[in-house]
């Protein structure tokens, strides 16, 4: 989900993965795992991303937030379940 995004978004610019991982501080092979969804992006690179796509950092904060969450459950048979217990909790404790 959020390496789709991001790969689609420096796509669109016409920027090579070498530059956009200067730019975060990682060398190209980091920006392509993080692209194919094999590794995770630092939440300090949403807010350079957010600014070199001219996306929102809300919607990149989310798609950022759910792969960790999903990363978490992908594998377990009661991922949906524990997937929306957490939705009660986080909504009961933030009301």
């Amino acid at each position: 989900m959020f390496g789709k995004k991001i790969r689609e978004l420096r796509e669109n610019k016409g920027l090579i993965l070498r530059k956009v991982a200067a730019l975060l501080d990682v060398d190209t092979a980091t920006l392509s795992k993080i692209e194919l969804g094999d590794r995770q992006a630092k939440r300090e690179h949403l807010k350079i991303l957010s600014d070199l796509y001219d996306v929102s950092y809300q919607e990149l904060e989310k798609l950022w937030l759910a792969n960790k969450i999903y990363e978490v459950i992908e594998d377990e048979a009661q991922g949906l379940n524990a997937l929306n217990e957490a939705k009660t909790i986080y909504k009961r404790k933030n009301k």
